[in-house]
């Protein structure tokens, strides 16, 4: 089996952790290629040396390889689908972040993970993405696994005329708005007070933020139709986000938001379902009188 490793030099690297995934690697008779800011924070570690061959550079498109492990939190695990060479290779994530809801807790450790791995021990689950296409991205669009995001960076609020499917849904004025898959209604949409969607469901989820007027709630549409934004920025610096990537936006900058062809592969273990995740992380059921 080949696997493509990733990580961020930002991760709280663990060294147990980093020996437990090689020591794996070679009893299992494991093939790897790692990124090039991740092997050298393995180097430093665990005193090894990570041969030239194995390594894809930071802006290089990660080489073949039949899973992709990262190892970080969610947002180690966005950046590093922006590394894969198609989305025919499932990506599984090992949490050593703060939340996770992309990533696996394995409580049974690493070596056990790979195991799984190794065996076809795990789920696979087609997500959903979006395609945003707009001037301000490099080559005209691009694809986010969990949003799209359009803020202010100023202390003036923006407009966003909104329409879905051809049909004007509002005007939000406010400090922005989120456009999320179903996958992505943990991650920011949630936190302006979006509803958490089963990532199997076909729909987008618009979140304002901040709206100036209160009656402003969050809409679920279905995934079958155009988001298109048209910005009003008033004089106010705004900006594009789409996952971890961010583009300056201009006044009447246009942004289409569609179902991307292209699904991510998010591979977790057997014993590890999304409803075991959100009671984890959002303590469901726990009674802490």
């Amino acid at each position: 089996m080949n696997i493509i490793l990733f990580s961020r030099t930002q991760v709280n690297h663990h060294a147990e952790q980093l020996r437990e995934i090689f020591d794996t690697i070679a009893r299992l008779g494991m093939e790897y290629t790692i990124n090039e800011e991740f092997a050298e924070v393995v180097e430093v570690l665990l005193g090894i040396t990570i041969e030239p061959s194995k390594r894809f550079s930071e802006r290089a498109v990660a080489k073949g390889g039949d899973v992709m492990i990262t190892y970080g939190g969610d947002g180690t695990l966005l950046e590093g689908v922006q590394r894969l060479p198609n989305f025919d290779t499932p990506v599984v994530g090992i949490n050593c972040g703060r939340l996770g809801y992309l990533t696996v807790d394995n409580g049974e450790g690493i070596a056990a993970l790979f195991e799984r791995i190794m065996r076809g021990e795990v789920v696979y689950q087609r997500r959903s993405m979006l395609r945003i296409e707009c001037d301000a991205i490099e080559g005209g669009s691009c694809l986010a696994l969990n949003e799209a995001t359009i803020h202010r960076h100023g202390a003036t609020m923006i407009s966003i005329d909104t329409h879905v499917g051809g049909k004007k849904i509002s005007t939000y004025h406010g400090d922005g708005l989120v456009v999320s898959t179903p996958t992505g209604s943990t991650a920011y949409s949630l936190s302006v007070g979006g509803p958490i969607v089963d990532p199997m469901c076909q729909c987008f989820v618009l979140s304002p933020l901040a709206p100036h007027n209160l009656p402003m709630r969050p809409v679920v549409i279905p995934d079958s139709v155009d988001v298109e934004l048209c910005l009003m920025s008033r004089g106010c610096e705004a900006f594009l986000s789409a996952d971890n990537r961010t583009y300056r936006l201009g006044d009447g900058s246009k942004i289409l938001i569609s179902l991307a062809q292209e699904r991510l592969i998010l591979a977790t273990p057997h014993n590890n379902t999304f409803y075991d995740t959100l009671r984890k992380k959002m303590m469901w059921g726990v009674d802490h009188r």
